[in-house]
C-alpha cells in the first residue's frame, strides 16, 4: 500500500508555490514580501480570524486547488472522507493571551464574543474544515520542532487505517509579539500544506503523484533516529534538516536548512520541508529526500523520506 503527496500549497513570505519555495531555498536568500490573506481568500470572513488561522486558510486553499480536490470553489471528492491535520506550536497564542489578560483585568464580561471561539486550540484545523466542508478526522498537533513531520506521519496513519481517503496537512506559524517572546525571536509568519492520498485513489481521480512517502522514524536524538531510518531506506540524495543536525548527516550531500532562509518555523518546519522537497522533485532533482525535524537539544526528533514518483510501468520499491 503506497501513499503519495498529490498537492502542495505554500503561503510563505515571497513564496506562493512549491516551485518558488524550492527556488528561494536554492539561492539561500529570503525573497521578501509578506503573505496577504485577503488577496488569496478575499476579505469576506477574515475580520475576526487570528493571523495563524488566516495563513492556514491560505495554504489550505492553495493545496486543495493544486491537488484537484477543489475546482471552481467546490470539492471534487467526498468531504466526509477528507481529513484535516494542522501542526502549529504557537498558533493562536496571541488570542489566548489576550483573552486571559482581559479576564484577569475585566472579568469574563470584558471578553469579546468574537474572541471566544478563536481561543480554541483547534481553531485553525476547525476553520479549514468548516470553510470547505472537510468532515473527516480533524486534528491539531502542537508537538515541538518535530510536530510537522509528526503530522505527516499521522496523516499517513489515517490513510492506512481507512479513516480517510484524502488528508490535508497544514503547518503554520504566525509572527507576532507574543509568539516572538515565547521563542526568543521572529518566526516565519507563513504556512505550507500538502495533500496525502493512496496512490490508487490518486490514479482513480486522475491526480498527479508528486512524491511517494517512504519510511519515518521518531526518537530522542538525531544520530539514532537517522540510524533507524537507514536500516530500511536507500541512501539519501539530499537532506532537509536544521543546521544543528548537520554533524549527524552523511557528508558530501546537499543540506537544506529552511530556518536559514525564513527564520524559526517551529511546528510548521516538517510540512514546509515536505513542500520544498516536492518542489525540488518537480524540478527534476534526484531522490530520495531525507527530512529531519528536531535536534539533540529538543524533546524529540522525527524523520521522513520522500521518494520521486515511479515512472509508469516500473515496479515500485516496497515501503
Amino acid at each position: 500500500m503506497r501513499m503519495a503527496v498529490t498537492g502542495v500549497g505554500v503561503a510563505l513570505p515571497g513564496a506562493d508555490s512549491a516551485t518558488a519555495l524550492a527556488a528561494a531555498l536554492a539561492t539561500g536568500r529570503h525573497p521578501g514580501g509578506a503573505v496577504e490573506p485577503a488577496a488569496v481568500l478575499g476579505k469576506k470572513g477574515l475580520r475576526y480570524k487570528d493571523r495563524a488561522t488566516q495563513l492556514g486558510l491560505c495554504a489550505a486553499q492553495r493545496v486543495l486547488t493544486d491537488s484537484g480536490l477543489l475546482a471552481d470553489g467546490a470539492l471534487t471528492v467526498d468531504g466526509t472522507r477528507t481529513a484535516v491535520l494542522v501542526s502549529s506550536n504557537l498558533g493562536n497564542v496571541d488570542t489566548v493571551c489576550r483573552v486571559v489578560r482581559t479576564i484577569a483585568d475585566e472579568g469574563t464580561y470584558g471578553v469579546s464574543p468574537m474572541d471566544t471561539p478563536n481561543a480554541s486550540s483547534n481553531i485553525i484545523a476547525s476553520e479549514i474544515a468548516i470553510r470547505w466542508g472537510l468532515k473527516g478526522p480533524n486534528l491539531m498537533l502542537c508537538n515541538g520542532p518535530a510536530s510537522g513531520l509528526d503530522a505527516i506521519r499521522w496523516g499517513a496513519a489515517l490513510l492506512r487505517s481507512g479513516r480517510a481517503d484524502h488528508v490535508v496537512v497544514v503547518g503554520v506559524e504566525p509572527d507576532n509579539e507574543i509568539a516572538r517572546g515565547l521563542v526568543g525571536g521572529p518566526l516565519v509568519d507563513g504556512a505550507a500544506a500538502v495533500v496525502l492520498e493512496h496512490t490508487e485513489a490518486a490514479e482513480a481521480r486522475g491526480a498527479t503523484v508528486r512524491a511517494l512517502i517512504g519510511a519515518h522514524t521518531r526518537g530522542l536524538d538525531v544520530a539514532g533516529t537517522i540510524g533507524e531510518l537507514a536500516e530500511v531506506e536507500s541512501e539519501p540524495a539530499a537532506w532537509y534538516a536544521p543546521a544543528a543536525a548537520t554533524p549527524s548527516l552523511a557528508a558530501g550531500l546537499p543540506v537544506h536548512d529552511l530556518a536559514a532562509v525564513w527564520g524559526e518555523l517551529s511546528g510548521a518546519l516538517g510540512v514546509v520541508q515536505c513542500a520544498a522537497a516536492v518542489g525540488a522533485l518537480d524540478a527534476g532533482a534526484d531522490g530520495p529526500m531525507w527530512l529531519v525535524a528536531g535536534t539533540d537539544s529538543d524533546d524529540g526528533v522525527a524523520t521522513l523520506v520522500l521518494r520521486p514518483p515511479v515512472p509508469a510501468g516500473v515496479q515500485p520499491a516496497a515501503v
